[in-house]
């Protein structure tokens, strides 16, 4: 069986940290790019798509910094993470995605990624 493999993305984005952790880290903020309908209950996030759900844990956050998931169908030891950083010289924000991909998948997991940070970019105006 085919192994799975930690991806990181780095991405920037114009907007104040506030608002980028909003749009990572509540219910409505994720139904403007990353999924159509965002449910929390706990730390269970359930996110659907065209009909479909998927299921997450929140693992960690810290406020204004990064949002840690593990998908219910993933292994202990995987995780997504939205993570955002300030450049220290020139103030610019930059989003890090860490997530793990299918051996073989890592190009079409970067797509996907690419496809959703651009519509997060479009609805901040970024």
């Amino acid at each position: 069986m085919a192994g799975r493999n930690k991806i990181q993305m780095e991405y920037t984005i114009k907007s104040s940290v506030g608002v980028l952790y909003n749009c990572l880290s509540t219910p409505s903020g994720l139904e403007n790019w990353f999924a159509d309908k965002v449910n929390i209950r706990d730390n269970m996030y359930t996110f659907e798509w065209d009909g479909s759900e998927d299921t997450a844990e929140l693992l960690t956050k810290k406020d204004g910094e990064f949002v840690k998931f593990r998908w219910d169908w993933s292994d202990k030891d995987e995780f997504f993470e939205m993570r955002i950083k300030i450049d220290d010289i020139t103030s610019d924000v930059a989003l890090i995605i860490t997530d793990f991909a299918d051996e073989g998948e890592e190009e079409e997991a970067r797509l996907l990624w690419d496809s959703q940070i651009s519509d997060l970019m479009h609805n901040l105006g970024s």
